[in-house]
């Protein structure tokens, strides 16, 4: 273990004044920003607001004690932090106010995220990792509350498994897993359940974990008693206290105005974290929030004019600006000097920054209004025309929006008209469109030729007399494979390692490859995502397990909001190709036998969905994925685990292609389009049609998103002219999602001569037992007497009434 504990190198009087000046110098400028910032949207320039105005001082602390390597998880008050370190300018606050669609101009999220919400770079243009240890790394914010707290473990834990891991691949990621991740919260948002579960877990894992509360002692307009028990989260927290016989956290708590203070706690902070892997809680009291919470609201109608009072004596940069004269270390003349410096800067650069922002927009309104000239002059219609024309050059700080609704609104203007202009006009609208959508749609999935659907499938392959095995035989051999050839691989999950999860897809496992290769966790569904995610962004390759694909719902919200938006809101500057494996569909009882298909599909867009209906194609799915670079939630089915699969002799390497279909069995009277659990049924269904004269085309999803991507279905329903979509989720579930995807997108409805039709479960989920699973779902009856009254209803002579 290489740890350098000179934590403060000796230096001179002169460069420690310097020093201390500098960093005034950057409290002042983060502070003059947010004054500034809350004028731009009280203005209309920008549309809302939320800085670090009181935050200033700690954060220049914690600043000091952050290394090369470290990463931080936090929230949207931390920008003096991040200009401390030297990657967040006045420039990008600016530019992140204005929503500027440049990531050269807003390197933080180009435009997609409001202002506050920080990253730094990890991935080259082509897709492939920095050299994360020789710079300061910041994972990507996001603004539901707590919600960072997930994923600080997994950044934490990542250093324990590059310190503990033999041959893990550290290259570009570690250095002997001296890394810190340093987390920031409010202090009001403590009481959000993530937050005890990762303060939990981390207590457990014994990670470098440092995290800093910003106790400012309200919640927005809510006072600190009705927030938290005693008032003090350091307090009630006492409990995780370390002490010679326990593990657990180094607790410290320190005054946010008292900058010589910070600097001493947060380095001995960095220190323990770094060298003990302990996880340290600084808890920071006494900070002010001068504008208030945001730019929508003001404080002084929540505040008493004592409090007020007290924040405008406390506030940390004013208490520092006293400390530094009170040291000699500068006048009141020359801290006069630089204040009223970095004044005029930062007016200079919001000017800057507003008119990189507009530049382009006014060159788009130009040509906007050229063409709109040219078409009025040709047209029957130019008085209306003109109006839109000269209401949009009387626009002198337009939006894009502006622009292109009066380029388009004039086109209804000659829609009878045959004339040059209009095609013209046409024309650019399109390809503005082409120019100006990827800046707010792009990197929703991999973009470079990593990306999942590149990666060419390869089928298993069968010795002559390949031996029938249980389906978890051939899932658990697999993962075996993939866990010896791939050092940086990690499975763990509730169950997962000891008795090598609760179906035995990874029985042995852990004895084989280790206990932090293949964990076991607590019941903790929340962290055990934010592990994934963590780990992920640090170059490890994590699978994830969620016991059933009920216990979802504890995690949808870090799922949703944070995996899976990840490289969106990045545009593709940071990724966390997690792999989520979880099981589902026809147990039994309401809370074991869900399928919440349809929210997956809508909540989890930026990740792939993947239905293997056999374990075979689950080992091929996670195969595929470890071949690239993306997150995925894989659904095995948990009736499938000791039904009999012959065992491939290829095993590890074959390849189960993602957004592919599979035709089960060709037929030429419907097309049955379905997956998962009740796929079987309805392959088994097909049979029994045929003894009715019917010949039904089988066909499984195998992966929802992407949906098929070659069209296989609508190729399908060409032939057949009918389409069943069957699906144990809710009505208007994943099936509805699956009729936009083949009679929308795809373009089926126009070859259809019977109405496309759904069947689905009931409203409710599934009652309890055999009976219960019978007459909450699709059953085989069901899916036989649907099928057989769309061909009645098609040919009633052929196929008479049934019931």
């Amino acid at each position: 273990m290489k740890v350098d504990t000179n934590t403060k190198k000796d230096i001179s009087f002169e460069e420690f004044k310097k020093e201390i000046i500098q960093d005034y110098r950057i409290a002042i400028t983060s502070r003059e920003c947010s004054i500034l910032g809350r004028r731009e949207v009280l203005t209309g320039k920008a549309k809302f607001g939320i800085f670090g105005d009181g935050k200033e001082v700690p954060q220049l602390a914690m600043a000091k004690a952050f290394k090369n390597g470290d990463f931080r998880s936090g929230y949207y008050r931390d920008q003096t932090f991040m200009m401390a370190l030297g990657t967040y300018k006045p420039n990008h606050f600016f530019a992140g106010l204005y929503a500027h669609t440049d990531i050269e101009a807003d390197p933080m999220s180009a435009g997609r995220q409001m202002g506050g919400h920080f990253l730094t770079h990890s991935l080259n243009e082509d897709g492939t990792w920095k050299d994360l240890t020789k710079q300061k790394n910041s994972s990507s914010d996001i603004s539901p509350t707590a919600a960072q707290m997930p994923r600080l473990l997994g950044l934490a834990q990542a250093s324990k498994i590059y310190r503990n891991v033999k041959n893990t691949k550290a290259d570009n990621f570690s250095i002997d897993g001296n890394e810190v991740a340093w987390g920031t919260i409010g202090n009001a948002s403590t009481s959000e359940g993530i937050f005890f579960e990762t303060i939990n877990a981390a207590g457990v894992l014994q990670v470098p974990m440092v995290i800093s509360v910003w106790d400012d002692d309200y919640g927005i307009s809510v006072p600190a008693k009705y927030q938290t028990t005693k008032e003090s989260i350091s307090e009630i927290l006492q409990g995780f206290q370390r002490d010679d016989e326990n593990l657990g956290y180094e607790i410290m708590i320190v005054e946010g105005w008292n900058y010589p203070k910070l600097v001493e706690v947060y380095e001995l902070a960095g220190k323990i974290a770094r060298e003990q892997h302990v996880p340290v809680l600084i808890h920071v009291k006494e900070l002010t929030q001068p504008q208030g919470h945001s730019t929508s609201g003001s404080h002084e109608r929540y505040k008493t004019e004592e409090r007020l009072e007290w924040e405008r004596a406390y506030d940390c940069n004013l208490k520092m600006r006293a400390w530094i004269i009170e040291s000699n270390i500068a006048t009141d003349e020359e801290l006069r000097l630089l204040e009223k410096e970095v004044k005029k800067e930062i007016r200079e650069t919001r000017k800057k920054a507003w008119n990189n922002f507009l530049s382009p927009i006014l060159t788009f309104k130009k040509e906007a209004v050229s063409l709109l000239d040219k078409l009025a002059s040709k047209s029957t219609n130019k008085v209306f025309i003109s109006k839109l024309k000269n209401d949009l050059v009387a626009n002198e700080e337009p939006m894009k929006k502006d622009i292109i609704s009066a380029a388009r609104r004039s086109l209804r203007y000659v829609i009878s008209e045959d004339i040059p202009e209009k095609l013209h006009l046409q024309n650019w609208i399109k390809d503005a469109y082409r120019k100006i959508q990827p800046e707010y749609s792009s990197h929703l999935y991999n973009e470079n030729d990593t990306a999942l659907i590149h990666v060419k499938p390869v089928l298993p392959e069968y010795n002559d007399g390949a031996k029938e095995v249980d389906g978890r035989v051939v899932l658990r051999d697999n993962f075996d494979v993939l866990l010896s050839e791939n050092p940086n691989l990690l499975i763990f999950g509730e169950d997962t390692g000891y008795i090598g999860d609760v179906n035995q897809g990874l029985e042995g496992l852990q004895e084989k490859h280790g206990a932090l290769r293949v964990a076991d966790t607590g019941i903790r569904e929340a962290t055990i995502i934010g592990q994934g995610i963590g780990m992920a962004l640090r170059g490890l390759r994590p699978i994830a397990e969620i016991q059933y694909l009920d216990y979802l719902l504890y995690a949808i919200q870090i799922l949703s909001d944070d995996l899976s938006t990840y490289l969106y809101r990045t545009k593709g500057k940071q990724k966390a190709p997690l792999i989520v494996r979880t099981r589902g569909h026809r147990l039994e009882g309401i809370w074991h036998s869900g399928s919440q298909m349809g929210a997956i599909v809508h909540l989890l867009r930026g990740m792939h969905i993947l239905v293997p209906r056999n374990m075979t194609k689950a080992a091929g799915f996670y195969n595929t994925l470890l071949s690239s670079d993306e997150p995925a939630l894989v659904i095995e089915s948990l009736n499938g685990y000791r039904l009999k699969e012959k065992s491939p002799s290829n095993i590890g390497a074959f390849k189960t292609p993602v957004g592919v279909v599979e035709t089960l069995k060709e037929g030429k009277d419907i097309t049955l389009l379905s997956y998962g659990s009740t796929l079987r049924i309805v392959a088994q269904v097909s049979k029994e049609l045929n003894t009715v004269g019917i010949d039904a085309e089988v066909i499984d999803c195998q992966s929802l998103m992407p949906f098929d991507l070659n069209h296989d279905v609508l190729k399908s329903v060409k032939k057949t002219n009918r389409l069943l979509v069957i699906d144990e989720d809710v009505p208007g579930g994943a099936s509805a999602y699956l009729l936009q995807e083949v009679l929308e997108k795809q373009g089926a409805y126009q070859y259809l001569d019977s109405a496309p039709q759904t069947l689905t479960a009931k409203p409710h989920r599934p009652a309890y037992g055999t009976d219960g699973d019978y007459f909450s779902k699709p059953n085989a009856e069901d899916i036989f007497e649907k099928i057989y009254q769309i061909m009645h209803e098609s040919n009633p002579k052929k196929f008479p009434f049934l019931r």
